[in-house]
């Protein structure tokens, strides 16, 4: 039986989370989702040409998101950094509030953390386009990269999560309505506290047993959208991602695992 150590772990678990982005997102594509409208008519595309781009752009997703499965390599996690950047910058272009922005923190951020594990960006061109590593080793200094890095990616996507949960978005408070809450927005006031706190619980100071439950809540939540449930779920697999991979970086890092601000400890000299 094959026996995973916990940093190919951190790895897999971020190059999974890459092609679920991908794959989600391309699936919007092919549908044809309305909304995708106002993000073409940012860069002056009008709703004609629109759908007709939509499901270019949602195939092109989706094999990029299949070759994060079967060949990964750094270039494709580069380009999903700056395409998950691009599309979720759409969003408060078109008029949305900031806080659909740095929701979508772990689109761009579980790829980016993924090319931090493989040895960071500072790659000769040959390196970029070379299957990556599977037999992944993360030394010391790099994991202290990973973390702080998960921990601020972490911290966003629940925060935005939370802002909008407290400016009651209404594709919120309609899914809260069809669970059966009598009052969607007294619903959707109590989740938002809850997730600004369980940012900010991360940012400080990760723990272990509380992350396991950010990332029951964040998998299971996600589950309950009114419309196109499947793709919403799978499109964020970037956030579930990012919680699972931070989830076993702290339990690979030492019990003297530092608070936020960071301070130097005897062991992996934090800083």
């Amino acid at each position: 039986m094959l026996r995973l150590t916990t940093d190919q772990k951190i790895y897999f678990t971020l190059r999974l989370a890459c092609a679920m982005c991908f794959i989600g997102h391309g699936a919007f594509g092919i549908i044809t989702k309305p909304i995708w409208c106002n993000y073409f008519a940012v860069v002056g595309i009008g709703h004609d040409a629109a759908y007709h781009l939509m499901p270019i752009v949602g195939s092109v997703d989706i094999l990029l998101g299949i070759s994060m499965l079967v060949y990964p390599t750094r270039a494709i996690a580069g380009w999903l950094v700056i395409w998950g950047l691009v599309t979720a910058t759409m969003r408060p272009l078109s008029g949305e509030p900031f806080a659909e922005f740095i929701e979508r923190a772990g689109n761009f951020g579980a790829p980016l953390a993924l090319l931090i594990v493989q040895g960071g960006i500072k790659m000769p061109l040959k390196q970029w386009f070379a299957r990556m590593n599977d037999q992944v080793v993360i030394e010391s200094p790099v994991l202290k990269t990973v973390v702080n890095s998960l921990r601020v990616i972490a911290f966003l996507l629940l925060l935005g999560h939370g802002w909008l949960n407290l400016i009651q978005k209404a594709g919120l408070l309609k899914q809260y309505q069809s669970l059966g809450f009598h009052d969607p927005v007294k619903t959707a006031l109590i989740v938002g506290g809850f997730e600004i706190l369980s940012a900010l619980s991360i940012l400080i100071r990760p723990f272990q047993n509380l992350l396991l439950v950010f990332i029951i809540w964040k998998i299971g939540s996600e589950l309950f959208y009114p419309h196109y449930e499947l793709f919403e779920w799978v499109e964020r697999g970037g956030s579930y991602g990012v919680l699972l991979a931070l989830w076993f970086a702290v339990k690979k890092a030492p019990s003297g695992f530092p608070a936020f601000p960071l301070r130097k400890t005897n062991n992996l000299q934090w800083s």
